[in-house]
């Protein structure tokens, strides 16, 4: 991956490579001349309707169910600070480095489009922590996606103020001491620049960017299993030819049919049982056959996951929105931007695709280590009885995939009504995209469960060979894991496989 040096945010060009080399590689930041302009402008109407003493939600009033109460032009700025505090209610766990690296550049990213009223300071104090690696301590816990992530957002806003937590330089630090020692001035936050900060769908937004990452190199790691395991189990290639692809034109299994198809060209296994008479099978099972099928599936859903997340990385989402007139003058209205609907929608799209993957991953382990079905020794190992191979790998895998069905049950349909029954309907899209991290680990183990009984399998079959691309596939798995003589503990080189994985030492065979 191409990391890029210097990210310039304007609101309307930051694409997932930057997000992944800002969050992942610690990539610099900046604000981009015309967001200056734009910020100044769109900021330029918030101040005069505070010096006018007209009134505009989140500017000089209460926030949620306590929108109708008016504040006075002296409590304007104690009003922002007090909301960040009251917002600071996150629990459990806290994000990740990357995650929350992720979250404030994305954050700065929206409030760089001028549409948020708020000083080109506050963006470039988050620029400023990003590249000196100020990481506030943010809770997952806590958001219901409605005004966005509210107390994710919130913990962030308070290390940008000088107070909250934050990691620096291997420290867990009050936010004003991080801030002095990496020699950044805590911003006083003027109007509307506290809501400006919390108003927002980045935390549901960060995680569900780094998972469609990660979805995108498991997809093409779990091909390349796909294809060890079609030779594991002497399967035919037949079904993934170009006509049955073109016959049902779905971009994604059409891919996967390619990629099958190269990784296992030149394979001895295939040519030694092409003849009847040798193999007298007609068909091989589904998980097998309608690999393209189903693996296309996935990868077309995470593509237009992929496509809603895209519109967001450079959408406004706060509220009210500020919008300047070619007059010089400006409106402030309120919206709904910040419902996280179509990310909590995306997420559950993509957890439903992470548990597909997975389940046709297990039928084709249990399709290996069955005797009845692999045409191998039982659960791979050359004696049986005395020793159970691959009997309990494949139970780890089926367990595994079962939390996953679990957890894809959506969470976009679920809604509970806060803040007085004003926020009524809500998405729940942070939780959504919270539980695919450990839905994307489970995914990773079961794959290299896989890997392990298919490189297995064609240990079986030797001296016969796969493919020439598949073969390094099998000695990257080799590295990590020998043969399997005789019975030993396997925990470890599932996990040695799984990390293997994500080093992208796999998927990037296809690329």
């Amino acid at each position: 991956m191409k990391v890029l040096s210097n990210t310039l945010l304007s609101g309307n060009e930051l694409t997932f490579e930057q997000v992944y080399g800002v969050a992942l590689h610690a990539g610099a930041v900046g604000l981009a001349p015309a967001a200056i302009a734009r910020m100044k402008s769109s900021r330029a109407v918030v101040d005069q309707l505070v010096s006018s003493g007209a009134t505009a939600y989140g500017v000089n009033t209460g926030f949620g169910k306590l929108a109708s109460v008016r504040i006075s032009a002296e409590q304007v700025r104690d009003l922002q600070v007090n909301l960040v505090r009251s917002h600071c209610c996150g629990v459990g766990a806290a994000l990740s480095e990357a995650e929350t690296r992720a979250m404030m550049l994305l954050r700065a990213n929206a409030l760089a489009k001028g549409l948020s009223g708020v000083r080109p300071l506050v963006v470039e104090t988050l620029c400023a922590m990003l590249n000196a690696r100020v990481h506030p301590v943010i809770p997952s816990q806590g958001s219901v996606g409605a005004s966005g992530d509210l107390a994710p957002l919130a913990h962030l806003a308070a290390v940008v103020i000088g107070e909250g937590r934050a990691a620096f330089q291997g420290e867990l630090l009050d936010g004003g001491e991080a801030l002095r020692r990496a020699g950044i001035k805590p911003v006083a936050l003027e109007a509307k620049e506290g809501l400006s900060l919390l108003n927002g769908t980045q935390g549901m937004l960060a995680l569900l960017s780094l998972a469609l990452r990660e979805a995108d190199i498991l997809i093409d790691s779990a091909d390349v299993a796909a294809a060890l395991s079609l030779d594991a189990l002497r399967g035919s290639p037949g079904a993934f030819d170009a006509r049955i692809m073109h016959a049902r034109a779905y971009s994604g299994a059409a891919r996967t049919a390619r990629n099958l198809a190269h990784l296992n060209e030149g394979s001895q296994i295939r040519e030694s049982h092409r003849s009847a008479d040798k193999d007298p099978r007609v068909q091989d099972a589904y998980s097998v056959r309608c690999t393209p099928q189903v693996h296309g599936a996935v990868r077309d859903s995470v593509a237009q996951a992929r496509e809603m997340a895209a519109v967001e990385l450079n959408s406004a989402t706060d509220n009210p929105l500020v919008f300047v007139r070619e007059d010089g003058g400006g409106d402030i209205i309120s919206g709904g931007n910040f419902h996280g609907q179509p990310l909590a929608m995306a997420a559950d799209q993509v957890a439903v695709a992470l548990a597909t993957l997975g389940g046709i991953s297990e039928r084709r382990i249990e399709q290996m280590t069955n005797p009845l079905t692999s045409l191998l020794p039982a659960f791979l190992t050359p004696e049986p009885g005395l020793n159970s191979g691959f009997m309990i790998a494949q139970v780890t895998a089926a367990a595994l995939t079962s939390e996953n069905k679990a957890m894809a049950v959506p969470h976009s349909v679920d809604s509970i009504s806060t803040s007085g029954n004003q926020e009524d309907y809500v998405s729940m899209g942070m939780s959504a995209a919270r539980r695919l991290g450990p839905m994307l680990d489970n995914l990773r183990y079961t794959i290299a469960v896989e890997l392990l009984c298919a490189c297995q399998g064609i240990d079986l079959l030797a001296p016969l060979k796969t493919g020439t691309l598949a073969t390094k596939a099998y000695e990257a798995v080799r590295s990590k894991s020998a043969k399997v003589t005789q019975d030993r503990p396997l925990s470890r080189e599932i996990e040695a496989i799984s990390s293997l994985l994500a080093t992208e030492s796999l998927s990037a065979l296809l690329r």
